[in-house]
C-alpha cells in the first residue's frame, strides 16, 4: 500500500482564503400561483462580465483552498498518465478492402485515424491527424470520421468549443485535399449514400435539439442542401444511420418513450421515404436489416423488457411483425447482432449482462461464461454477416478492458487485445471485487458493486467512495478504471450503487426511478450508503459520494435529505436546478425530457419536482465537504446551475466545511479535450478526497 498521503502538506497554512460572495439580485419566479425567489437567477447571463468575474473568482478560491495539494495533484496526474500506453492503438478491423486503426503517438493528445489496404503488412495511410487540426485550439474534438463507399473520400466533424455542435468537412484521400464543402451546426454524424456523391447529416435547433436531416451533394454550397426531414415535435430527436447490410439508410425519430423509423435504399437518395411503423405513445422500436427482412427490437404488446420480431421489407408495419425472441419477465433484452448462421443477444439477468448465441439451423443456444461477481460485457464491432466469429468486449472492476474473438461454431475464445496498465505493479489478483445487496426502505434490494485492494480492511476507519447515477435508464455497469487505481492503492473502497432510474434490474427498475417515482433513486442511494456503514465497510466519517450530470442531481438531493451521512461529495456538472430548467423550453434538451422528469407546467409534477430539486431545497444547516465542477460551454447542464447552487449553499450552510467550485472555461459537458488533459480533473477530485482523509487523520 502506498503512503503518499504524506505528500499532502496541510500544515504551515498562513491564512485561510476568503470565499467569493455572489451578489443577490432577487428574481420572482411564479407558476401555479406559487412564488419562488431566486437571488442568483442573474448568473445565467453568459455574456455579463460580472458572471465571468464570479466564475473566475470561484476558480481562484478553489485553487487557493487546494493549494496545499498542488504537488500531490501533480503526483496523481503523473502516475495516472504513466499507466497509459502513449503509443497505443485500437484493434484493427477490416471493412471494404481496408484495415482501419486509430492510434496515438507518444507525447500527443489526439488520435490519428489510419488504414492499410487488404493486409496489415501494407503501408499505413493516415486519413486524419487530429493533432494537426487541434493546433492552437484550447478545446478540440473530432466527433466522427466516415469513409465513402468507394474508399476515396472521408467526412469528419469537429467541435472547438465543447458544446457538441460540430462542423462537417471533407477530404479527398487520393490527393490529400480538404474540400471546400463545409457544413456548420451539425450533430457531427454523416452517412454516405452508396453513390459516393451525397451524404445525409443532422442540424440542431436553437435549443441544440437534433431536429432536421439534410442531404448534401459534394461540390455544392451547404446553403443549397435539401431538407429531407423536419421533426416538428420538440419532444423528439432525430438520428440517421446505414444498416449493417449497407442497403438502407434510416432516419430514426425518438423521444424518451416512442420511436418512428423511416428508410430508403442507400443507392437511391431521391427515393420516397417509407415508415416502418408510425409513432404511437409508449411504442419503442429499433431496426436492423438482413436479407429481405427487418429485425426489430421492441416493447410492443406490453413487452416491458423488450422482444425481437421480424417482418418483410415490403410490408414493414406492426400488423406484419412476427415474433423471433419472446418477451420474458426476468430478462431485459438490450441488443442483438445478426449473422448468417447465428443470432446473438445481449441480455441482462438479475443485473448481470449475458451474451446468448442462437444457432439459426437447429435453434439451439448457449451463453458465454463469465466468472467475476460484477462486470461489463458487450457485443463489439461485427461488420460481416458471413462469419462464425463474434467480437465482444469484456471488463470488470479488476480486469482491464479486453476484446475477444469467439468462434460460435467451435466455441473457442481468442484474446485479441487487452488494455495495458503500465507505470507500476498492477496485478488483477491484488484487488477484490464483490457484489452485495442493500435493502431499500420499501423492501427492494439494491445491488452494489465494490472493489478494493486485498490489503484494505473493512472497518469504520476505511474510506469508501460511493458512485451513483440513476436516470434515463442508463446503467452504470462495473468496469475497470486505470485512474481508480490511485485511490484503491491508497486504502479506498470504491462502490457503485445500481439505484432505480437505471435499468440494472430490468425495465421496471427504470420506471420505478423516474417521473413521480424519482425519489426512489435518492432513497436507494441513501439506503445503500447506510447498508455499507452497517456492514462495517466504512463509517459516515469516511464515506464519500460522487456523481455527474443527472448523478449530480443525485448528489444534491441526498445531501439535502441526509447532510450528515457523507463526509464529502464530488458533484460533476450537476443538474441541480430542476424546476427552473424544466420550465424553460429554450434551454437545450428540456422539451425532450418531460417523459423523464415530468412537465412542471402540470401542477402535480411541479410540486413533486420542487420537493426534491436540490437548488430549491437548500436550508440553513450543516452540509458535508463539497467539490463542484462544470464547463462554461456545457450543452447538457448549463454552467449556471452549479454556479447558482454553489452561491446558495455558501450563503445558507452553517458549517465550516470546504465548498469549492471549479469551472473549466474552455470545455463543455465532457470536460477537457485531449487524451490526458481530463486526468487533471481526476487528480483534483482525488486530491480533494485525500485532503479530507488527511484532515480526519490529523495530518
Amino acid at each position: 500500500m502506498s503512503a503518499d498521503k504524506a505528500n499532502l502538506n496541510t500544515e504551515n497554512i498562513i491564512a485561510e482564503p476568503v470565499a467569493p460572495v455572489a451578489k443577490k439580485i432577487p428574481a420572482t419566479l411564479e407558476v401555479h400561483g406559487d412564488q419562488r425567489i431566486d437571488p442568483y437567477f442573474w448568473l445565467k447571463e453568459r455574456e455579463n462580465p460580472k458572471v465571468l468575474e464570479y466564475l473566475e473568482a470561484e476558480n481562484v478560491y478553489c485553487e487557493a483552498v487546494m493549494k496545499d495539494t498542488e504537488d500531490f495533484q501533480q503526483l496523481l496526474f503523473d502516475e495516472m498518465k504513466a499507466r497509459y500506453k502513449e503509443d497505443d492503438q485500437s484493434l484493427p478491423y477490416f471493412f471494404n478492402d481496408y484495415w482501419y486503426i486509430v492510434r496515438f503517438v507518444e507525447g500527443k493528445e489526439h488520435p490519428l485515424f489510419t488504414r492499410k489496404f487488404q493486409t496489415l503488412d501494407h503501408d499505413e495511410e493516415i486519413l486524419l491527424d487530429v493533432n494537426i487540426l487541434a493546433e492552437g485550439q484550447k478545446f478540440f474534438e473530432v466527433g466522427s470520421v466516415a469513409v465513402s463507399p468507394n474508399n476515396e473520400l472521408i467526412s469528419y466533424s469537429s467541435d472547438n468549443m465543447g458544446r457538441r455542435i460540430y462542423n462537417l468537412n471533407f477530404k479527398n484521400l487520393e490527393t490529400g485535399e480538404i474540400l471546400q464543402d463545409q457544413i456548420p451546426n451539425t450533430t457531427g454524424k454523416a452517412v454516405w449514400a452508396n453513390d459516393n456523391e451525397h451524404i445525409f447529416y443532422i442540424r440542431k435547433d436553437d435549443s441544440l435539439r437534433a431536429f432536421q436531416v439534410y442531404l448534401h451533394q459534394l461540390g455544392t454550397d451547404s446553403s443549397q442542401d435539401v431538407l429531407v426531414y423536419h421533426e416538428e415535435d420538440d419532444a423528439f430527436d432525430v438520428n440517421v444511420f446505414k444498416t449493417k447490410s449497407l442497403e438502407y439508410i434510416f432516419i430514426s425519430s425518438s423521444s424518451t418513450i416512442s420511436d418512428e423509423q423511416r428508410f430508403i435504399p442507400a443507392s437511391d437518395v431521391l427515393a420516397k421515404w417509407q415508415i416502418i411503423q408510425p409513432r404511437i405513445d409508449d411504442l419503442e422500436y429499433s431496426v436492423e436489416h438482413y436479407n429481405d427482412e427487418f429485425y426489430i427490437i421492441t416493447n410492443a404488446d406490453d413487452a416491458t423488457n423488450f422482444k425481437i420480431v421480424k417482418t418483410k421489407v415490403a410490408t414493414p408495419g406492426i400488423e406484419n411483425w412476427t415474433e423471433v425472441i419472446p418477451h420474458r419477465e426476468e430478462v431485459l433484452l438490450e441488443g442483438f447482432e445478426i449473422f448468417n448462421n447465428y443470432l446473438v443477444l445481449e441480455e441482462r439477468i438479475e443485473g448481470l449482462l449475458q451474451i446468448k448465441i442462437i444457432d439459426h439451423q437447429n435453434n439451439s443456444f448457449h451463453y458465454l461464461p463469465f466468472s467475476d461477481p460484477s462486470y461489463t460485457v458487450y457485443i463489439g464491432l461485427n461488420l460481416e454477416f458471413d462469419t462464425n466469429k463474434l467480437r465482444f468486449g469484456y471488463t470488470s472492476l479488476t480486469q482491464p478492458n479486453a476484446t475477444f474473438e469467439y468462434d460460435m461454431k467451435e466455441r473457442t475464445t481468442l484474446l485479441l487485445k487487452q488494455q495495458e496498465v503500465l507505470g507500476g505493479n498492477f496485478l488483477p489478483e491484488n484487488y477484490i471485487s464483490e457484489r452485495v445487496w442493500a435493502e431499500a426502505r420499501d423492501g427492494e434490494l439494491v445491488p452494489i458493486s465494490l472493489v478494493y485492494h486485498k490489503d484494505t480492511p473493512k472497518s469504520a476507519e476505511t474510506p469508501l467512495l460511493l458512485y451513483g447515477y440513476g436516470s434515463y435508464g442508463h446503467t452504470v455497469d462495473a468496469s475497470f478504471s486505470n485512474v481508480r487505481i490511485s485511490i484503491l492503492d491508497r486504502g479506498f473502497i470504491y462502490a457503485i450503487a445500481h439505484v432505480r432510474g437505471g435499468e440494472y434490474m430490468g425495465r421496471e427498475w427504470y420506471e420505478d426511478g423516474k417521473m413521480l417515482n424519482k425519489k426512489n433513486t435518492f432513497f436507494d442511494f441513501i439506503d445503500a450508503a447506510k447498508f455499507l456503514i452497517k456492514e462495517n465497510y466504512t463509517s459516515s466519517k469516511h464515506l464519500y459520494a460522487m456523481g455527474g450530470s443527472a448523478g449530480g442531481l443525485l448528489m444534491g438531493a441526498v445531501i439535502n435529505y441526509e447532510p450528515e451521512l457523507f463526509h464529502g461529495i464530488v458533484a460533476q456538472v450537476p443538474f441541480v436546478d430542476v424546476v427552473t430548467t424544466m420550465l424553460d423550453e429554450t434551454i437545450p434538451l428540456t422539451t425532450g425530457e418531460f417523459d423523464e422528469w415530468g412537465n412542471p407546467k402540470d401542477r402535480e409534477y411541479y410540486d413533486y419536482i420542487k420537493s426534491y430539486s436540490p437548488y430549491d431545497n437548500i436550508e440553513a444547516k450543516a452540509y458535508p465537504n463539497i467539490l463542484i465542477t462544470t464547463g462554461l460551454h456545457d450543452s447538457q447542464v448549463q454552467y449556471w446551475e452549479p454556479a447558482k447552487w454553489t452561491a446558495k449553499l455558501r450563503d445558507l450552510k452553517t458549517d465550516q466545511n470546504i465548498l469549492i467550485f471549479k469551472t473549466d472555461m474552455s470545455a463543455g459537458h465532457g470536460g477537457a479535450s485531449g487524451r490526458f488533459e481530463s486526468l487533471k480533473e481526476d487528480a483534483l477530485e482525488y486530491a480533494f478526497l485525500m485532503k479530507l482523509e488527511n484532515k480526519i487523520n490529523g495530518k
